[in-house]
């Protein structure tokens, strides 16, 4: 066994084999992996193995339309087969929610090329025969659906990987893990121990247990899960050709041919937790006693779909376990708080995502960033918060609405709270409907009476006119926003305004007072994240950045050392904040404070330190709103006190509390991008109209990779559209973008209706030369061409005269 490698991937499953391939395949190839047992062992060997391209994500749809082009080319490469069956699938939609979302897949299918399309009635039933879709709205046909053997594919990884070099001990537990003081790691096991650059926990039921070997704790909780398949079945037998599978999602079930019979899988309300306190190490190739019974519901709507199943025997019954992380989404990326220590865990349709995921991993353990922005999987999107019960609840509310759609903006209130404000009591009892931001509950709106639940869908909802009025109000008057859920860190000590120059694209402030607007560079050149920053004194800064990416962001602070004396602290628990913004914002807080607030003695991107209402508050004049404003930063225990002092003059000039619904809309009526949607790794400076804020006159980091793209045209363009909003539905995101002739030109990034300026808005990236202002395009909203016109300027006061009032 090798005692040195660049990499150990730890765990011989369906993703731990293609990590490994993919890694020799980009050059890797002083690499092994370690299986405790024999390869598949754990969840990979029982699973139903179906593939699917499609997905309410754009970029996971781009790494499952990899995976399934994949597979054809490994058993080319490997000899290796991979038992692909692919006569496609049917997706079903029984509901108008299910076929708006299935038209914006078919959409997007358009949009990246993949094969996707509608089907009639008469079509779907020359392809599946035994199917009754009488009760069917609309059907959609992906011709390249199907299953593959799960043996098959991880021994043709298995295979590929050691074809380029790579090395494979089975039979060889992981032991310990313990990193050296240069960042490399010794990986124990009974074979002996391996230094290695990189430690790759690819466990898949022993995820938690591998990870504690480096005292890490990943949120994850197993379940039971259960399929089974038919006996022979004539039906089936005699037909001469494979059945496509079906994707019944509102009926909850998942059907497929196998051999002669059918394989009937369902996630059931019923969610059986298994392992919570451990998984046993010497579980492998067991099963669970069956229990059918719990699924029954969800087979009998099987069988009505498809009757002939009714009448066949059961082959066999496979119960085995699955993990899954809080959101049903992969634990993916390097753990931020160790060095070269990554992750690829809780993945549930691994057979769709393998390939993707294997390449994407390798990528950023190479490369030091996927071409993907995979925020959406990123480990880092949890933190501490999310503890044992969080998980549980959460996992299971995923398991039993694995099926149900997921709707733009919406919150679903498993496990919740976990972290809350000293005014979160304040703000329910206003009304206050609250959403989840890295674990913080924060106000989406307010409803006009404590209790009111907000519903959900892709048209507009009950918040519509609310979230409406709030706009409307501190456009008028005055608003006043909690930001708390912002990220807050302070930089001090000598080498303070060095180490942020260091780190950040743009100079930072010189003098005392003064704040800037900076982006932070991915390794690729790209967006990675967007700060202000503010000059406190001289020896210390005050840096906001996106709440939900503090764990993300802390990858780049911890790429540039701290020099000797200088300290860098996360804040963001101890410190509230609170924008106050619109036209009678300084009237509102002139009524609180002795400080002088005119514009010539606090002028924009400015900041002072001065007492509201007797409280001591961090000023800076800056709205995320684009409109006249302050964000007001105090400690947490002053925050009761400074809110509703605020409140109470806010309701002296006819204003009110404001939640984050509205700041979106608002920020989208001025054309402010926002990191995660309109700011991504995947965009450059230039294509973002950011360029402008990277100082190349300077060292900072990833310059280089800024430097080689800096003079490349841009291949998109952030644009804003006015749209026509017929259906009464406002984009939201995702939503593709296409010529009138029907060339696909772009996709939607935000969405919202702009109230104070009567115009349902969306901001997007159009393909440069594609689209000019006064164009003219289709959004497809709910699946829908929806007329769009491209806009010269924000709607908003698009020459900042209100912001710098």
């Amino acid at each position: 066994m090798k005692t040195n490698a660049q990499a150990v991937v730890i765990g011989g499953g369906l993703v731990g084999c293609s990590i490994l391939y993919h890694l020799a395949k980009l050059g890797w190839t002083d690499v092994v992996l370690l299986e405790r047992d024999e390869l598949t062992s754990g969840s990979t060997w029982h699973a139903a193995a179906n593939i699917h391209g499609l997905h309410d994500s754009t970029n996971i749809s781009r790494i499952q339309h990899y995976t399934m082009n994949l597979y054809k080319e490994l058993e080319a490469e490997t000899g290796q087969g991979c038992g692909v069956f692919q006569p496609g699938s049917l997706y079903l939609a029984q509901t108008q929610e299910r076929e708006h979302q299935l038209r914006l897949q078919e959409a997007k299918a358009r949009y990246y090329g993949m094969n996707f399309h509608e089907v009639t009635l008469d079509e779907a039933r020359a392809l599946h025969p035994l199917a009754n879709f009488d009760d069917i709205r609309c059907i959609m046909f992906e011709p390249d659906g199907g299953n593959v053997d799960p043996s098959g594919v991880t021994q043709a990884y298995a295979a590929g990987a050691r074809q380029l070099g790579a090395q494979i001990e089975r039979f060889c537990p992981v032991t310990a893990t313990t990193q050296q003081p240069d960042g490399s790691w010794i990986v124990a096991t009974p074979k002996g121990d391996i230094h290695t650059q990189w430690v790759v926990n690819a466990a898949g039921l022993w995820g938690r247990e591998v990870a504690a070997l480096a005292g890490i704790t990943l949120p994850l909780q197993p379940t039971e899960h259960q399929y089974f398949v038919t006996e022979t079945m004539p039906e089936v037998a005699d037909l001469g050709w494979r059945l496509p599978s079906i994707a019944d999602r509102d009926g909850e079930y998942y059907l497929r041919q196998e051999g002669n019979g059918l394989l009937i899988g369902a996630y059931e309300k019923d969610v059986r937790f298994w392992a919570e306190d451990g998984t046993p190490p010497d579980f492998g190739h067991e099963l669970f006693a069956d229990d059918l019974e719990r699924i029954m519901d969800n087979v009998m709507r099987a069988m009505d779909r498809v009757p002939a199943a009714a009448e066949a025997g059961v082959k066999r019954v496979i119960n085995g376990p699955m993990i899954w992380s809080p959101d049903s989404n992969a634990l993916y990326g390097p753990v931020p708080e160790l060095r070269n220590y990554f992750c690829c865990t809780g993945i549930i349709p691994g057979f769709s995502q393998s390939g993707g995921l294997g390449l994407l991993s390798a990528q950023w353990i190479i490369d030091g960033e996927p071409q993907y922005d995979m925020f959406a999987w990123d480990l880092a999107r949890f933190g501490d918060w999310a503890d044992k019960r969080f998980t549980k609840a959460r996992v299971a509310d995923q398991y039993a609405h694995r099926f149900s759609i997921h709707f733009p903006n919406e919150e679903r209130s498993a496990g919740r709270p976990v972290r809350v404000r000293p005014a979160y009591e304040m703000q329910k009892d206003m009304g206050g409907v609250f959403g989840l931001n890295c674990g913080w509950e924060h106000p989406l709106w307010f409803a006009d009476a404590p209790g009111a639940v907000e519903t959900n869908g892709f048209t507009r909802q009950n918040w519509f006119e609310p979230v409406a009025r709030e706009v409307q109000m501190l456009r008028d008057r005055a608003g006043v926003i909690d930001i708390s859920n912002f990220a807050n860190y302070e930089v001090s000590g000598p080498g303070a305004a060095a180490w942020l120059d260091q780190v950040l694209a743009n100079h930072m402030p010189t003098q005392v007072g003064r704040s800037c607007l900076t982006p932070l560079i991915g390794v690729r050149g790209g967006i990675a994240g967007d700060f202000t920053v503010t000059k406190t004194a001289e020896d210390r800064f005050m840096m906001i950045g996106s709440g939900m990416a503090e764990r993300y962001h802390q990858r780049f602070f911890n790429a540039v050392p701290l020099p000797e004396g200088t300290q860098f602290v996360n804040k963001t628990d101890e410190i509230c904040g609170f924008n106050v913004a619109g036209p009678q914002s300084r009237a509102l807080l002139q009524r609180l404070t002795n400080a002088d607030l005119s514009t010539q003695a606090f002028r924009f991107m400015r900041s002072q330190t001065i007492k509201v209402a007797g409280v001591t508050c961090h000023a800076i004049r800056v709205s995320f709103t684009g409109d006249l404003g302050w964000e007001l930063h105090c400690a947490a225990d002053d925050q009761v006190r400074l809110y509703t002092a605020l409140l109470d003059a806010a309701r002296a000039v006819d204003g009110g509390p404001v939640g984050s619904r509205a700041l979106g809309a608002l920020r989208i009526e001025k054309g402010y991008g926002s990191w995660g949607r309109e700011y991504s790794p995947e965009y450059w400076p230039q294509e973002v109209a950011l360029e402008r804020l990277v100082k190349t006159d300077k060292d900072f980091l990833n310059k280089a990779a800024f430097i080689a793209i800096k003079d490349n045209a841009p291949r998109e363009r952030l644009s804003i559209f006015e749209v026509d909003a017929v259906h009464r539905a406002d984009a939201s995101g995702g939503e593709p973008i296409f010529l009138p002739n029907g060339t696909p030109v772009g996709r939607v990034t935000s969405g919202a209706y702009g109230a104070s300026v009567g115009k349902s808005l969306a901001l997007g990236f159009v393909k440069d030369g594609t689209a000019k202002a006064g164009d003219t395009v289709d959004i497809f909203i709910l699946g829908k061409p929806h007329r769009a016109t491209l806009l010269a300027a924000p709607p908003f006061d698009p020459d900042g005269e209100r912001l710098r009032a």
